[in-house]
């Protein structure tokens, strides 16, 4: 997975947060495996996979119609409670994150979340992993009619950063993170973490690392010059 240097500048980046910062993706559908055996319920591995990058209502409708609304309920209740000892005691970071945030700090590049967590869950996790204090912004569910795959977070951190979406490099994880931002008008690298790409999602078009390190080796080369291309 090889990524073309980027084409200009980016004048803000903004994050997606479960699966691109923070290890949580992971954590959750851990806590939804657990609790379904416990409950005696069978949930596949594909089902598992398929609720990244999803919101609640989302996930809930899925599940639901795998195991019926009355189990789903119980199931998420206890994932959720087990979930929230992990959230309060801090999700681990996916590798690079902090260098790539302290890089941006560095150079005065506008940071943002785009997160389909709903708040107050959302500024709860970044802040028990001690990344909160890195953004100028954060945009959730919560905050727009519509969740991702929809451009409506996106677009929303944007707003919060009143900087123009075209100017803006979104970073995701999931296929439905990439087709929000690419719905955006922004430019999109995509750093899979449980989901491989499929064809569909290579054929969007964007741009794939393996990891956050790469992301930062490829913006150092515009944020050094930066002071020439704010001369143009």
């Amino acid at each position: 997975m090889e990524m073309a240097v980027l084409g200009r500048r980016p004048h803000a980046v903004i994050f997606d947060m479960d699966g691109l910062m923070l290890d949580s993706e992971r954590a959750l559908l851990g806590c939804l495996e657990h609790v379904a055996r416990q409950q005696g319920c069978t949930v596949s591995r594909e089902l598992l996979l398929s609720l990244i990058g999803s919101s609640d209502a989302v996930t809930r409708q899925r599940l639901g119609d795998a195991l019926g609304m009355e189990r789903t309920d119980a199931l998420l209740a206890a994932s959720y409670a087990r979930y929230g000892g992990i959230v309060e005691a801090g999700v681990p970071h996916r590798p690079g994150i902090v260098e790539l945030l302290e890089l941006l700090v560095e150079h005065a590049v506008p940071r943002a979340v785009a997160t389909a967590t709903r708040q107050p869950l959302a500024s709860r996790k970044l802040e028990a992993a001690g990344l909160l204090h890195y953004f100028n912004a954060v945009a959730t569910s919560s905050e727009v009619a519509h969740s991702k795959p929809a451009p409506d977070i996106y677009l929303l951190a944007a707003r919060k950063l009143d900087v123009d979406p075209a100017h803006c490099l979104a970073l995701e994880d999931s296929p439905t993170g990439v087709r929000a931002a690419l719905a955006a008008g922004m430019t999109t690298v995509q750093v899979p973490d449980l989901l491989a790409p499929d064809e569909q999602v290579r054929a969007l078009g964007h741009r794939i690392v393996h990891s956050l390190h790469e992301v930062r080796q490829q913006l150092l080369p515009w944020l050094d010059a930066a002071p020439a291309l704010q001369a143009e």
